[in-house]
């Protein structure tokens, strides 16, 4: 399944989402969006499906106002938060401790990946969220340390990578594998294509 759209942005400079958007299309341009999204995670008291919807609109519309942005453009942004089992958003850990701390929740649990998509084109906007269950291991100290060492938990949220050397914390999923990576691809495709009328193989 592909589909033909032009002109696409990607209003994200993750390289996860690159990835995953090129296996749609290789036809967009990843723009980096300058949208504040600390200060609505830290203020906005909303629900994690709430929230990944705004804080993927926001950073969509940062990138669709910029002046070479145009009409016709479709600007795509997402993004993902991990929702401990203790009900707390989970972000980027922004020091060791943080993401040790992570780990040691998630460790022999199961918690949520949810993330949110925003659709933008001149007024038009589609919004949606995708959840997956995931279960990791009863995770040792020695094997949190070694994680740690990798490097992997600290540019991603909830402290992992399930697409990486994290893969060895995961015991199973309940829905969509690439949900958790950081874009739904799947259901992406289809609102893409009711968004635009076009058939996915178009």
């Amino acid at each position: 399944m592909t589909i033909s759209l032009s002109p696409l942005i990607l209003a994200s400079r993750s390289p996860r989402r690159k990835e995953l958007l090129a296996r749609l299309t290789e036809n967009f341009e990843a723009m980096e969006s300058s949208f504040d999204e600390d200060s609505l995670k830290h203020e906005s008291g909303l629900p994690p499906e709430e929230l990944v919807l705004a804080l993927a609109e926001g950073k969509a519309r940062a990138v669709q106002k910029l002046p070479e942005i145009s009409d016709e453009a479709i600007v795509i942004g997402g993004d993902t938060v991990v929702v401990s089992p203790d009900g707390e958003i989970f972000g980027i850990p922004k020091s060791e401790q943080e993401a040790r701390s992570m780990l040691e929740s998630l460790s022999g649990r199961v918690h949520r990946v949810v993330t949110g998509v925003a659709l933008l084109r001149a007024k038009q906007c589609r919004r949606f969220n995708v959840s997956t269950q995931v279960e990791f291991y009863p995770l040792s100290e020695e094997e949190i340390n070694w994680y740690l060492a990798t490097g992997e938990p600290f540019d991603k949220a909830g402290a992992y990578g399930i697409q990486g050397k994290g893969a060895l914390l995961v015991k199973e999923i309940h829905g969509d594998y690439f949900n958790v990576v950081g874009l739904p691809l799947a259901r992406l495709a289809r609102e893409l294509s009711n968004f635009c009328g076009k058939s996915l193989n178009s």
